[in-house]
């Protein structure tokens, strides 16, 4: 029975591409090439001349180098604020400050400070990941209810032990959403910081693909793109998963 909903899925993604085929094949607008078309172009947009190691494996690389970093950054910080009302107080302003700054604003800022090249690009997609991380991480930590934080105090819990065995498995489904939501928004931030300022990358083919009139090949890359993401959030939902295997709420979705 769990097989039937990712059939019905499927087959809504089959139907949506034969309706796709059916129509671009009819109308032959040459904005709209068919599927069919597009896989085609794919094979040489994404393997011909080294473009699968010179622009693919580079813009995946920073990607999730700068996620990482913001992962890295932004629960540490967060659990730290979580449990620190005085310390989140002082620094809250601060903060909605900066995150209200949009990402993609800042491209041409990073642009003049670290010049055309990967750590502009890497520049933005860290900038736009840890807040996402930083926020929810710290809505986690304060999740922490009174119940585990009495229990602790009597077994005199502390330290590191305090943060790795109480505060973080409370806050993880939060730091989890967030992660999530990051990755989603580094994917677009990957695209677009190659898209104004890179000379190699997915969105730097993208662009070229787009000024030479190619119009399957930008489709292609636009694919690509799709299906990175899809790949990496499938990838994630799967160690959350196995990470909150003891959470109520995984287990009692496993029961249904």
């Amino acid at each position: 029975m769990k097989a039937l909903p990712i059939l019905r899925r499927w087959l809504v993604f089959i139907a949506f591409l034969l309706v796709w085929q059916w129509i671009t094949a009819s109308v032959a607008h040459p904005y709209f090439p068919t599927p069919l078309r597009i896989a085609e172009a794919a094979g040489h947009a994404w393997f011909a001349d080294g473009a699968f190691t010179a622009d693919v494996l580079p813009s995946l690389g920073r990607l999730l180098l700068g996620w990482l970093i913001a992962v890295a950054v932004g629960v540490p910080i967060g659990l730290a604020l979580g449990r620190s009302p005085v310390l989140t107080d002082y620094v809250s302003a601060t903060f909605f400050f900066f995150r209200s700054v949009p990402a993609t604003l800042l491209v041409p800022a990073f642009l003049v400070i670290f010049g055309i090249g990967p750590r502009a690009e890497l520049a933005t997609i860290l900038w736009g990941t840890l807040w996402p991380i930083l926020l929810n991480t710290i809505d986690g930590a304060r999740s922490l209810d009174e119940v585990k934080i009495e229990t602790s105090r009597a077994f005199r819990i502390r330290g590191p032990r305090w943060v790795f065995g109480v505060v973080l498995p409370a806050a993880a489904p939060k730091v989890f959403a967030g992660m999530r939501l990051a990755l989603s928004i580094a994917i677009i931030l990957m695209v677009v910081s190659e898209l104004m300022g890179s000379t190699s990358g997915i969105g730097f083919r993208m662009t070229d693909a787009l000024g030479s009139s190619l119009l399957p090949e930008t489709w292609a890359w636009i694919v690509l793109v799709s299906l990175l993401g899809y790949a990496l959030n499938t990838l994630l939902s799967y160690v959350e998963r196995r990470a909150l295997a003891w959470h109520p709420g995984f287990r009692a979705d496993r029961l249904d």
